[in-house]
């Protein structure tokens, strides 16, 4: 029974945080845990994401927390940040929501870290679109991983994300098939005091904010360090 309802609750979270307003410092705080994720991940060398993977980057979003719950129907839930590679580094971020669902009986709630990483021009562009469906709109396949290894090339025919999953500390691709990923232009808006379409942020066009400057900065660590290999 307590089960039961703890997870109703987390469901009513996943349905009121879709709509939830944020703050600067919230968005301040969700670009930070960002940072942290993508670091704590690339520091597993034997499962973090690999070095040719990282070289073909043409963009990363990283979701921090996504909650999962489910009750009889199921839902999942989480905001995250994007960057993309210009011709001068890497972009300013911005923000993004991604929300599926699923139905059967179920009961069960989890909070999961997400890495998704655009490999080709046609991801970059999928991130450009107001909001897109994985294994829709846009081809996607769990990620491999292994730092030091040599990753499947199969993911350079058949997807265009590729897509990662932390949990309780285990690194992993994910299947996110059926979850949509759309654009926040409201927190975007909030966190550059400004309004900038997605397209000019991640093509470079907008300074990094001072905040963002750290999460850019390991992104862009990570992506030189590839090319060196």
């Amino acid at each position: 029974m307590k089960r039961a309802i703890a997870s109703i609750s987390l469901c009513f979270v996943l349905t009121c945080s879709a709509f939830a307003a944020s703050s600067k410092q919230d968005l301040q705080a969700r670009v930070d845990a960002a940072k942290t994720v993508l670091e704590q991940i690339m520091a597993a060398q034997d499962r973090s994401i690999p070095m040719n993977i990282l070289q073909s980057a043409t963009c990363v979003a990283v979701v921090p927390g996504m909650l999962k719950g489910a009750f009889i129907f199921g839902g999942q839930y989480g905001q995250g940040v994007v960057t993309c590679r210009t011709g001068h580094g890497w972009s300013a971020p911005v923000f993004i929501r991604m929300a599926g669902g699923s139905f059967g009986f179920q009961i069960g709630g989890q909070s999961t870290d997400l890495v998704l990483v655009a490999v080709n021009d046609k991801g970059f562009q999928d991130l450009l679109k107001s909001k897109f469906k994985i294994g829709g709109d846009a081809s996607a396949a769990a990620g491999p991983v292994g730092r030091t290894g040599q990753a499947s090339t199969d993911w350079k025919m058949n997807a265009e994300l590729l897509s990662y999953s932390r949990n309780k500390g285990l690194f992993a691709g994910i299947d996110l098939d059926g979850t949509s990923v759309s654009q926040n232009m409201d927190d975007t808006q909030t966190y550059f005091g400004a309004s900038h379409t997605f397209e000019s942020i991640l093509k470079g066009d907008v300074a990094v904010p001072a905040g963002a400057v750290p999460f850019v900065k390991s992104v862009a660590q990570y992506f030189v360090e590839a090319k060196k290999k």
